[in-house]
């Protein structure tokens, strides 16, 4: 039962974390939803869901680590192809990852944008 309302509370608040803020600078978002065209949006909630349920439990819920390593800067160290084989194929002790191909290309994408 605390195990589920634990991660219950944790999903809330991570979706609600990323819907929240960046607005407040007048300008704009240059961080890249040029790429994703009309589902920029969408796509990151996607990869944020995606993320949680495949990749936070060892990479933290804030990308910052925990068994595996921290994803923050993840985009700088390797393009989004190379992600994705690296969770399609495991990396160290990272194993393979069952997600589908469009799964692990949207969450992909979106880690690339880390830099």
């Amino acid at each position: 039962m605390k195990k589920g309302l634990m991660t219950m509370l944790f999903g809330t608040a991570l979706v609600l974390g990323a819907c929240g803020g960046g607005g407040d600078d007048g300008g704009g978002d240059t961080g890249g939803d040029e790429s994703a065209g009309d589902g920029g949006g969408e796509t990151t909630a996607a990869a944020e869901e995606i993320f949680e349920s495949n990749c936070a439990s060892c990479h933290g819920a804030d990308l910052s680590g925990g068994a595996g390593p921290e994803l923050t800067s993840v985009g700088a160290d390797y393009s989004a192809d190379e992600i994705v084989d690296i969770i399609q194929n495991g990396k160290g002790s990272m194993p393979a990852q069952d997600v589908s191909d469009e799964d692990a290309q949207t969450l992909a994408d979106w880690l690339a944008e880390k830099k």
